[in-house]
């Protein structure tokens, strides 16, 4: 436990075999509670060696996505009484060691979700390895999202974050797609709904195994990036009403329990 409450590190995993075991040996178990990995159909031996290293594995009988993956890893923690639920790839990119730096500062009071940010800090994005246009359509992208969005984010497309249990069962995370950009809808879905939200410096790998959408994605992605900041301005005029911005709009299973 964090400052009292119960955190949940999710895995959300697709052929991450090779790096699981990295991963979790950089978690500080003493700060969590509850560690659950959710394979989304992986071709390789992701659940053996999940099993083998004796966490909770809830396995899709089909490919759902990156987004719907998560979807699951939330519902899960929510039934698993999470009070804080951190997010951390499996392909060992991220730097497990801050999952407690994440935690503290929703456990703190200050925050109800928390970004560990590629951008911020030394050595940065580009020199830890992130590819030239990659890193060139991450800042296009962050400067056209802190536009619309009216708030100031280094950046919006991390895999390593944090959320409070009252974000997941608020979020009509139901609403958001199950690809990539259901990351994104998330982050516009908490500023929507005036939840608070801090960064923190994170270290980050580049490396064969770890896991790498194409180019070809991340175009589709970035036009599904534009769309969502976009119909988030249409709803703040009043202009449409999106599901993804509707209280009443489909939440996850265990919120609705909650």
């Amino acid at each position: 436990m964090v400052l009292g409450k119960r955190v949940v590190v999710v895995l959300p995993a697709y052929k991450a075999a090779k790096t699981l075991e990295r991963t979790l040996a950089d978690i500080d178990r003493s700060i969590v509670d509850d560690i659950l990995l959710v394979d989304d159909c992986s071709p390789d031996d992701t659940v053996a060696v999940a099993e083998s290293l004796g966490i909770t594995v809830v396995k899709h009988t089909r490919n759902r996505g990156y987004g719907g993956n998560q979807k699951t890893c939330y519902n899960e923690a929510l039934r698993r009484d999470a009070d804080i639920v951190v997010m951390v790839h499996p392909d060992y990119q991220y730097a497990p060691t801050l999952v407690g730096a994440l935690a503290s500062l929703i456990a703190s009071g200050e925050y109800d979700a928390v970004l560990g940010s590629r951008i911020l800090g030394t050595p940065g994005a580009r020199k830890s390895g992130m590819p030239l246009w990659k890193y060139i359509a991450n800042r296009i992208l962050t400067l056209i999202e802190n536009i619309l969005l009216g708030v100031k984010l280094s950046e919006y497309h991390t895999g390593f974050r944090a959320f409070s249990s009252d974000v997941l069962r608020t979020c009509p995370l139901e609403e958001a797609s199950d690809d990539f950009v259901f990351d994104n809808q998330m982050l516009a879905q908490i500023i929507f709904f005036k939840f608070r939200i801090g960064e923190v410096s994170v270290p980050t790998r580049y490396f064969d195994d770890a896991s790498s959408i194409n180019f070809s994605r991340s175009v589709i992605y970035g036009f599904g990036v534009l769309g969502t900041a976009i119909t988030y301005v249409l709803q703040n005029l009043r202009l449409i009403r999106s599901p993804l911005f509707n209280t009443n709009g489909k939440k996850l299973p265990a919120a609705l329990e909650g």
